[in-house]
């Protein structure tokens, strides 16, 4: 008997040691992969975006694309845009933000840009408010947790004392952002960014039909069309002056600041990026996170 219990329990830390070696190998090969993948994404990049001469025009966007807490080169978007036209009071608000490190705006509070994040997800504002809690102290940064709809983004906006006129923008709940834009109209972002459904080909006009209630199934039922977010920025006195290259986010700029720095005609047809979304799992360097820091 007490053989037979040697034997099992030297089997059990025998299958342990061998659970433990194909763990190993996985993470490795995990490992290998991403490191695969990314070169993959790079070579990509520099071939048909970098080096393109589609986008070579200097008033094109995509070639200074960069990616710090963006999904994709949102960031150097931005970045581009308020070289040109310049920046006012710094601030920004920003719904549909995630864990707070993955989004447009992250990246500005690097910058010293102040603003507001709206999220609905409990567990997320639970994280921003312990990784942020830095600049939420020094109230560089405020964060409500909130389900947001066309009928109380303004009273939104207006409790977390947003200022009317604002630097800039940006809209991502996966559904109503149609909607939620339109029904902005007390408050006058300089530049706003919005995610588009670039299922929907650049001479299309689709939006899913408003639904405060909706919540993204995550298929293609969701969001609205370039050229449908073309027309209504047209309606709001906005320019479509370019779209991510990930084919994920268009950006518009106010019509009095466009003057002659972006690539005309500011229409879908002219500015629209299929969808890559391959790109936005490039990964580079650690894990993002967040913390107190200095500009130097």
């Amino acid at each position: 008997m007490k053989e037979f219990i040697k034997r099992i329990l030297y089997g059990d830390r025998e299958l342990k040691d061998q659970v433990g070696k194909i763990r190993s190998i996985n993470q490795s090969l995990i490992k290998q992969f991403t490191f695969l993948e990314n070169l993959m994404i790079e070579d990509y990049l520099q071939k048909y975006l970098y080096s393109n001469p589609k986008y070579s025009d200097s008033k094109k966007l995509n070639k200074y694309e960069f990616k710090v807490y963006s999904q994709g080169g949102e960031d150097g978007i931005i970045e581009e845009i308020f070289k040109r036209i310049d920046t006012t009071n710094q601030y920004f608000v920003e719904f549909g933000v995630g864990n707070g490190l993955e989004n447009n705006t992250a990246y500005l509070l690097n910058k010293g840009w102040s603003g507001h994040w709206l999220e609905g997800s409990p567990k997320y504002c639970q994280n921003i408010t312990k990784v942020f809690a830095d600049l939420i102290a020094k109230n560089k940064l405020g964060i409500t947790n909130t389900f947001i709809t066309a009928e109380n983004i303004e009273e939104l906006f207006a409790a977390a004392k947003v200022p009317q006129e604002f630097d800039f923008l940006s809209i991502d709940i996966d559904g109503n952002d149609y909607w939620v834009w339109q029904a902005i109209k007390n408050f006058y972002p300089r530049v706003v960014s919005v995610e588009y459904n670039a299922t929907y080909p650049p001479q299309m006009g689709w939006t899913i039909k408003y639904n405060p209630q909706h919540n993204w199934d995550y298929s293609s039922y969701m969001g609205a069309s370039l050229k449908a977010l073309e027309k209504l920025g047209t309606e709001k006195g906005y320019k479509l002056v370019g779209c991510s290259f990930s084919g994920v986010n268009a950006f518009f700029v106010r019509e009095d600041l466009v003057s002659d720095y972006f690539c005309a005609p500011y229409i879908a047809e002219n500015h629209y990026e299929p969808a890559r979304y391959f790109m936005v799992r490039q990964s580079s360097g650690h894990p993002r996170s967040f913390g107190p820091f200095e500009l130097i």
